[in-house]
């Protein structure tokens, strides 16, 4: 019986994860684009409560094999305000993006739904801070993405394993990030086409690739040291919350100017002029998870394992 047990839960928890994913990479960017195609950048806070809605339903498909917890919910949002306060404060005082990291680590410690949702949550109401605007759909969608990933990648948070220093499951994703890289400038110089430099959307593109197919085969098999999390911050920042929020630019440059029309050749300047930011930002995130990611993970265990829940 007990077996048969385990054997539904993984079942269920393989469904949990299809349906996430389907609703993460088509849903949301569908819903995000039939919003910018059908009613322009004027409703951009009923897009955002869209996209807040679609971003919880993972989160109550999760409860339909069982009832919920309070302490479960108490501490989504506990991670929610965490992540709002070190982004807020890291945004106005200090050279490190908290916000980022937090989702990141958020991911890690209770799973990929849970990542996704305080990501999506949580820059939902940074924004109110910041500033809202068509903008603030796409980072939810960005920051959630860096969340759920998280949580599929990193199979558990092992005490004995947090302070180690080494590269021993680090090195499927890295050689494959590599490899898509080396064939990306490969590509360059036999088909550079009208660009004029390798520093832009190949980067970009060919890392993402290499970095998913990576991830994907090391899937729930990495563990949470210090390096592989710095490692998967930064390249996941760089290459994901950077490539889509490149695309996000030039759509609202787009809308708010009259005269100018969507294009290739646009697009591609962004991603050369945007590769600075993109790397600061990365770079902030991943200095974060060297600083305090081993223990705000250690913490985040202590409280898993008081409170009997281990992955939500």
């Amino acid at each position: 019986m007990e077996r048969i047990n385990k054997n539904l839960d993984v079942l269920w928890e393989h469904k949990r994860n299809i349906f996430s994913a389907v609703l993460i990479f088509f849903v949301i960017p569908l819903t995000i684009y039939f919003f910018c195609r059908c009613f322009g950048l004027e409703i951009y806070i009923w897009l955002s409560l869209c996209v807040l809605l679609e971003t919880m339903l993972p989160f109550f498909y999760l409860y339909e094999h069982r009832h919920p917890r309070a302490r479960e919910v108490v501490m989504i949002a506990l991670l929610c305000a965490m992540t709002v306060l070190g982004n807020l404060l890291s945004f106005s005082f200090l050279p490190i993006q908290a916000g980022t990291a937090m989702v990141i680590l958020s991911g890690i410690a209770f799973g990929p739904e849970v990542g996704f949702l305080v990501g999506a949550m949580s820059r939902f109401i940074v924004n109110f801070f910041l500033g809202q605007g068509i903008w603030t759909p796409w980072q939810m969608f960005c920051w959630g993405i860096l969340g759920f990933i998280a949580g599929l990648v990193f199979h558990k948070c092992d005490k004995n394993e947090m302070n180690s220093r080494h590269f021993k499951m680090i090195m499927g994703p890295l050689l494959m990030l590599v490899f898509f890289e080396i064939a990306a400038y490969v590509m360059y110089l036999f088909f550079p086409g009208k660009d004029t430099t390798f520093w832009g959307w190949r980067i970009y593109a060919f890392g993402a690739a290499g970095l998913l197919a990576g991830i994907l085969f090391q899937r729930k098999r990495m563990p949470a040291d210090l390096i592989t999390m710095c490692f998967f911050t930064f390249t996941t920042v760089f290459l994901i919350y950077g490539g889509v929020m490149n695309i996000c630019t030039q759509l609202i440059s787009a809308g708010l100017s009259d005269g100018e029309v969507l294009s290739v050749d646009t697009l591609k300047l962004l991603y050369v002029s945007g590769a600075p930011i993109d790397f600061w930002h990365a770079f902030r995130a991943s200095f974060f998870v060297l600083l305090f990611g081993e223990g705000i993970l250690r913490r985040l265990e202590r409280v898993k394992v008081k409170y009997g829940f281990y992955r939500i």
